[in-house]
């Protein structure tokens, strides 16, 4: 079985280290949460597994990768395959719904006509399929800034899948959704998960939403882990401390 292996992971900016020594290793086909206050690092260490971010110390491995590593088209192939979504979507709201998940394509079959907007009839069906399995085939050819924004995460997701991942990041994709629209990403989310096996990692503000759909929780505070076990395991005392909140 394929693992994410990191070792002494560590980012310092200036005076401050962000993440701070983290060991752990994540098993292909989890779905976990990593939680913890604002500042605890969740998202500079996932920018780091995805090299968006170099760390200061450390590695990451994935399989036999050393991703800490990689330049160039290695490098630009890793991301296609530790596919990320954002809490703001990161869609082009001008351009239509089928050619933003399109573009999801580009990271791992990049060629001249791709950068004319020129698709070939595989890569339009792939994206159809995708947007169909998130109910969304029917806006394919509307502006993506006319959609809502749980649909809009929706379609970042069909993107995401575009690119064949064999890990989905996903940066507090829900913190700026209504309950409603939350729970629908989130239950996609599980769906890759579950059906494709795919590895979903994923930042999460809310305790309860990380309980509810993550197999495993990391919890970290101050860029350390604190926390490390199922959902069963996250005791109370625990949990103040994930969250700095007062014991009494």
């Amino acid at each position: 079985m394929r693992s994410l292996t990191i070792k002494n992971l560590k980012k310092k900016f200036k005076n401050v280290n962000a993440v701070d020594g983290i060991n752990i290793e994540i098993n292909e086909g989890k779905m976990i949460g990593i939680i913890g206050r604002s500042g605890a690092g969740k998202s500079t260490l996932l920018r780091m597994i995805n090299r968006l971010t170099d760390p200061s110390e450390g590695s990451i491995e994935f399989d036999d990768t050393k991703v800490t590593s990689l330049k160039g088209r290695a490098l630009r192939k890793w991301r296609s395959e530790c596919a990320m979504i954002f809490q703001q979507f990161n869609l082009i709201e001008r351009l239509d719904v089928l050619t933003n998940v399109l573009i999801g394509s580009l990271g791992r079959n990049y060629s001249i006509l791709n950068l004319f907007g020129i698709f070939s009839k595989e890569e339009k069906i792939s994206a159809l399929r995708n947007l169909e399995r998130f109910d969304l085939s029917e806006k394919a050819l509307q502006r993506a800034s006319t959609l809502s924004g749980g649909q809009q995460q929706r379609v970042a997701i069909a993107r995401a899948l575009m690119q064949n991942p064999k890990i989905l990041l996903a940066d507090e994709p829900i913190s700026s959704l209504d309950p409603k629209n939350a729970k629908r990403v989130m239950d996609d989310m599980r769906k890759i998960n579950r059906e494709d096996g795919i590895t979903v990692i994923c930042n999460l503000h809310s305790l309860e939403v990380a309980k509810r759909y993550c197999d495993r929780l990391i919890g970290l505070a101050d860029g350390k882990v604190v926390f490390d076990g199922s959902p069963d395991e996250l005791t109370l005392e625990i949990s103040k401390e994930l969250y700095d909140l007062d014991n009494d």
